[in-house]
C-alpha cells in the first residue's frame, strides 16, 4: 500500500523544474515577446534572426558546459572565439583556401582549450584562475597579431555561404549548431568518456579512486570547450563580415548563463546538451526583445547578471530541497 500511495503522490518541485524548467521559460519569454510586440514576433524573419543570434551563444556555451560539469569554469572562451576567428580571417585574406583555413582555425581552439587543460593539471589550480588569466593572454595575443585593427576582405564565397538560410527560415549557422549539439549530446549519453565527465563532476575523489584518469578527463573537458569555441568563432567570422580584435568580449557571460539556465549544475555532475542549447535560446530571445523594445545595450548586461545569480540560487535551491 505505501508503495502504490508514493506512486500516486504529486511530483515535487526540483522534479518539475529540472525537466520542464528551461522550456517553460522559454514559452513566458516568447509569450511576452508576442504581446509586447506582435508586429515583430509573427513573421519569418524573427524565427531567423533569433536562431542566427542565438547560434554562436549555443556553440560557446556547450563547450562551457563541459567546463562546469567537472565543477569548473572557462572564462577564456571569448578570447578563444576572438583569435580563431582573427587566424581564420587571416589565413583567407593571405590566399589560403577557405575550407582548410576554417580547419586550421578549429584546430587553434582545440590547442588553446588543450593549453588551458595542461595548465590545470601542470599547476593544480582551480580553472577559474587559469582560464582567468588566459582569457587576457588570447585576447592580447590577438590584439598583437592583428595591430589592433579590424581584418577583412577574405573571400566573398565564406560569408556567403555562413550568412545562407535553409528553406529561407533556418539559418545554417543554426544547423551547424544543432549537428554539434548531436555529436556532444550522444557523446554525454552514450559513451563511456560522457559517464566518466559526469562522475567526475559529481565527486572528483571517488571518480579517481574509481581508476578514472582525472587529468586526461581534465584535459579532454577543455579541448572540448576548445573546439566549440573554435567553431563559434569562424561562425561569428562569416555573420560579421570582418575579424574584430575585440570580437565575442563578454561573451563567457553569455555561455555560463546558457548553461546554468539550461539546468547544468554550477556545482559539477548534473546537466543535459538539450538544456544548455534551450539556455542558448533563452538568452537570444532577450537579446532579440530588448533590441526590438529599444533598450540599452547595457541594461541587456544587468539582465544577464541578474539571469545568473537567479539560476544559481534556484539550482541551490532545488538541490537543497531534493
Amino acid at each position: 500500500m505505501a508503495t502504490k500511495q508514493l506512486k500516486k503522490e504529486k511530483p515535487t518541485f526540483n522534479i518539475i523544474w529540472q525537466k520542464y524548467g528551461t522550456f517553460g521559460i522559454l514559452i513566458i519569454l516568447l509569450a511576452a515577446l508576442a504581446i509586447a510586440r506582435p508586429q515583430h514576433f509573427f513573421s519569418t524573419s524573427t524565427v531567423t534572426q533569433i536562431l542566427a543570434q542565438s547560434s554562436v551563444n549555443i556553440l560557446i556555451a556547450m563547450g562551457e558546459f563541459f567546463a562546469i560539469l567537472i565543477a569548473g569554469i572557462d572564462l577564456s572562451v571569448g578570447s578563444v572565439v576572438a583569435l580563431t576567428g582573427m587566424i581564420t580571417a587571416q589565413l583567407m585574406v593571405a590566399g589560403v583556401n577557405p575550407i582548410l583555413a576554417v580547419l586550421l582555425g578549429v584546430l587553434l581552439g582545440a590547442f588553446l582549450g588543450f593549453i588551458n587543460g595542461l595548465l590545470i593539471n601542470v599547476t593544480g589550480l582551480h580553472p577559474f584562475i587559469i582560464t582567468l588569466g588566459t582569457q587576457a593572454i588570447f585576447r592580447g595575443v590577438t590584439l598583437i597579431i592583428s595591430d589592433s585593427s579590424a581584418v577583412f576582405g577574405f573571400p566573398a564565397s565564406f560569408t556567403k555561404v555562413i550568412s545562407t538560410n535553409i528553406f529561407g527560415i533556418i539559418p545554417i549557422v543554426a544547423l551547424i549548431a544543432i549537428v554539434v549539439a548531436l555529436i556532444l549530446s550522444f557523446l554525454t549519453r552514450k559513451t563511456k568518456l560522457g559517464r566518466n565527465i559526469y562522475a567526475l563532476g559529481g565527486n572528483k575523489d571517488s571518480a579517481w579512486y574509481s581508476g578514472i584518469n582525472v587529468n586526461l578527463h581534465t584535459l579532454i573537458v577543455f579541448i572540448i570547450s576548445g573546439i566549440c569555441a573554435g567553431i563559434a568563432g569562424v561562425v561569428l567570422l562569416g555573420r560579421v563580415g570582418s575579424a574584430e580584435p575585440a570580437a565575442a568580449t563578454g561573451f563567457e557571460t553569455y555561455a555560463i548563463a546558457a548553461s546554468i539556465i539550461g539546468g547544468t549544475s554550477f556545482f559539477g555532475g548534473k546537466g543535459k546538451i538539450f538544456g544548455v542549447v534551450m539556455g542558448g535560446l533563452i538568452i537570444g530571445v532577450i537579446n532579440f526583445g530588448m533590441n526590438i523594445l529599444s533598450l540599452s545595450s547595457t541594461l541587456q548586461q544587468v539582465v544577464m547578471g541578474a539571469l545568473i545569480i537567479g539560476s544559481v540560487a534556484l539550482d541551490r535551491f532545488v538541490a537543497r530541497k531534493k
